[in-house]
């Protein structure tokens, strides 16, 4: 299990929690991670990257990019 990195509350992250060796997946069998479906928001990976956030959390923030100013 990943821990969000804004909230606190453990979430599977395919990316970070798939088995030494094995591909990751965003469930049992499929790939990629759920995250990969949704628009663009925060950078990963590079210097500039945010840890993993839960999807509660991202869709928020998602959402908050999205509000006209």
């Amino acid at each position: 299990m990943s821990t969000c990195e804004r909230c606190g509350v453990e979430f599977h992250c395919a990316m970070a929690d798939a088995p030494a060796g094995q591909k990751p997946t965003g469930a049992p069998g499929e790939t990629p991670c759920w995250c990969t479906f949704l628009p663009l928001a925060i950078p990963v990976p590079g210097a500039d990257a945010v840890g993993c956030w839960c999807p509660a959390c991202l869709r928020a923030h998602i959402a908050s990019l999205e509000k006209p100013t």
